[in-house]
């Protein structure tokens, strides 16, 4: 410590810097645990080094300033109360969004759950086993005219109190495969789901969230921001919303609502599909091939492409912990993130492909797919 310091002025400094610290630290730990705590230790590192290797003043006013920035942000992380806010989710028929509906119902939100056959097994055990603040909505996104019926269904019920979130989680994935092998059709219907009738929906219900001032979450994929091999119509589709939010992001702050994107890992759900989709769509495949190409390609290549299916199957994990509480936390904080990546895989990947030189990131997503294989052949 610097002698010229009058000591009763440095311990005032060291009280002062110690009683903010404290606050930080009791504030993370009531904090949501989508606030990181290796970039917490990494301040605290920070703010250790101030005061050993700076001069005491400006080591002292660096840290009071770190512990200023990180109580702004933690309070900005706080969630908000519920309150039976209303939200309306699509695709809610099976995975990820049937189980957030579920979720979501139980924390005391309104919920809509849009479903694409309203008389399914999804939709029946959404309806016996949720609490009556849930509503099942039939709701085929492609649909311009189910759009609008389920639009008619929330006003009715949320009246002037305006819809809190939209979260457009409905998705198809099509047969992976090459891109120039993959049909016209698959690439029209990734684009129809995924982007198109996400737009649709949000365009319908923003006069209803610019009443509430409240969310919009695009659920994408980390196969919007990583090129993926055997999925460019998917990941097309989902990078086109990501794009979507982006932009809206910035044209709606102007009405204080918040626009989140979603990029979840490899979750096992059914968007692949079932062994009777997969005969039809690889039918629709072989059907759609000229004689050039599939020679060029051969019919072995072709018929080999199901085992993209049983390696996505492997490296899916069954735990949808991760994304329901991502989606909650950009829901209700007060300050939510521009950006979720739930699963770990897809959190590395996405720094790998903003960091590592395009050469590295290809050998490297060529690696695990064939390690996995070797392990786990394919039936």
């Amino acid at each position: 410590m610097n002698t010229s310091v009058p000591e009763p002025a440095a311990w005032l400094c060291l009280v002062v810097a110690a009683v903010l610290a404290g606050t930080v630290v009791c504030k993370f730990k009531k904090s949501p645990r989508q606030v990181g705590s290796k970039a917490i230790y990494l301040v605290g590192l920070w703010g250790a080094a101030c005061l050993l290797l700076m001069p005491f003043y400006c080591g002292v006013l660096l840290v009071v300033l770190s512990c200023f920035l990180l109580l702004a942000y933690l309070y900005g992380q706080e969630l908000l109360p519920v309150d039976q806010k209303a939200v309306l989710i699509t695709g809610c028929d099976t995975g990820m969004g049937h189980a957030l509906a579920k979720y979501l119902d139980e924390h005391g939100f309104t919920v809509f759950a849009g479903v694409l056959n309203e008389q399914g097994s999804g939709a029946e055990e959404l309806r016996r086993n949720c609490s009556s603040r849930l509503s099942v909505v039939q709701l085929d996104i492609t649909n311009s005219a189910q759009i609008r019926d389920a639009h008619s269904k929330v006003v009715r019920k949320v009246q002037d109190r305006g819809l809190w979130a939209v979260i457009n989680n409905a998705g198809v994935l099509g047969f992976p495969s090459d891109g120039e092998l993959i049909p016209m059709t698959d690439y029209r219907q990734c684009m129809n789901v995924n982007f198109f009738g996400a737009v649709e929906v949000t365009k319908t219900f923003l006069p209803l969230l610019r009443k509430a001032k409240g969310r919009l979450v695009n659920i994408a994929s980390m196969a919007a921001g990583i090129p993926m091999e055997k999925l460019a119509a998917y990941s097309s589709s989902k990078a086109a919303l990501a794009m979507f939010s982006g932009v809206l992001r910035r044209e709606l702050s102007r009405w204080g609502m918040k626009v989140v994107t979603i990029y979840p890992g490899a979750f096992k759900t059914q968007l692949t599909g079932t062994e009777e989709m997969w005969d039809r769509m690889e039918k629709n495949l072989l059907d759609a091939l000229t004689p050039e190409v599939q020679e060029d390609y051969t019919e072995d290549y072709i018929l080999s492409q199901r085992n993209i299916l049983h390696y996505m199957a492997l490296s899916s994990r069954e735990d949808y912990s991760p994304f329901i509480l991502d989606v909650q936390h950009a829901v209700l904080a007060k300050s939510p993130f521009a950006l979720y990546s739930p699963g770990r895989e897809s959190l590395l990947g996405l720094y790998a492909i903003s960091f590592l030189p395009t050469s590295v990131c290809d050998f490297l997503s060529k690696q695990a797919p064939l390690q996995l294989l070797k392990k786990h052949p394919p039936p």
